[in-house]
């Protein structure tokens, strides 16, 4: 049996090398879980809807059923906005695109937006300039509560920051489209309570927005990237112990492989972590407690 290598002697030249064999074993894994994910939370909740119209379920079952279906809406999407589940030119991307579009409807926001903003915090992490996230930044778990209330404000540093960076890109398009999803979202819930069923839109679907942002903000931004002071490929990230276990942390635990290597699947990062840990101990990434 031959000896584990020594990474710690090793060059960053040979520690890339290594690294980029170890995360090539996870590219090209077809994510079903995500695809399942995205369809599977998408029915579930319009059948909500369903149930408690004619009666069947209650309301007030519904409604924290209806907050797990937001909170979950988010992650499939993620997959999508970078084209793991098909990249460009290959046969199954409008499975791709159609889990991205077909989804984030539901929170309310336009994919396309989305994916760019999303991909500018990736080149540009816990730069205050030009991170669109950046404002996730807090000194601990509860001014990031605060934070993520705060945001959603008609002011809020979110909504600017994502506004200035579509501007930066020249996709004002984006901007449009944006605001006019959140018309149309204002024009359904009033016709709904128009039509009687206010309860209903404010419980299955504009509150449950509002709940499930604060746990998106809390672990996909602020956890991951705290205390967003140091920015580099190896530093504007870490891993970290979640106290709610990988799952109820979305899988946000092993954030630091997406940003190193954004092609592997969610579900696919803890198995690349451990694989790949030893070079990241080598390169004095942060591990927090993982």
């Amino acid at each position: 049996m031959s000896a584990p290598p020594d990474y710690a002697a090793m060059s960053n030249a040979e520690l890339f090398k290594a690294e980029r064999e170890i995360a090539e074993k996870y590219r090209g894994k077809f994510p079903l879980l995500m695809v399942v994910w995205a369809f599977g939370n998408l029915a579930a909740w319009l059948g909500l809807w369903a149930l408690v119209l004619t009666d069947t379920l209650s309301l007030w079952i519904a409604f924290p059923v209806a907050i797990l279906n937001m909170a979950l809406v988010y992650l499939p999407t993620h997959d999508a906005q970078h084209d793991i589940i098909a990249r460009k030119g290959t046969k199954l991307r409008w499975l791709n695109e159609l889990v991205g579009h077909g989804t984030t409807w539901m929170l309310a926001a336009p994919y396309n937006a989305l994916r760019y903003t999303h991909l500018q915090h990736h080149l540009h992490a816990n730069d205050p300039e030009l991170d669109p996230d950046y404002s996730a930044k807090a000194p601990g778990p509860w001014q990031s509560i605060r934070n993520s209330l705060h945001h959603r404000q008609p002011q809020g540093a979110r909504t600017q920051a994502y506004a200035d960076c579509l501007q930066r890109l020249g996709r004002t398009d984006l901007i449009i489209q944006s605001v006019l999803y959140k018309l149309g979202f204002i024009g359904i819930l009033c016709a709904l309570a128009w039509m009687g069923l206010g309860l209903e839109a404010f419980f299955l679907w504009w509150l449950p927005i509002q709940i499930a942002f604060i746990y998106i903000d809390f672990y996909l931004s602020w956890a991951p990237h705290y205390p967003s002071e140091e920015k580099g490929r190896y530093r504007d990230t870490r891993a970290f112990r979640s106290r709610l276990g990988n799952i109820l942390s979305a899988g946000m635990q092993y954030h630091i492989v997406h940003h190193l290597h954004p092609f592997i699947p969610l579900n696919d990062t803890p198995a690349a972590y451990r694989d790949l840990k030893p070079i990241l101990q080598a390169r004095g990434c942060r591990i927090d407690g993982l």
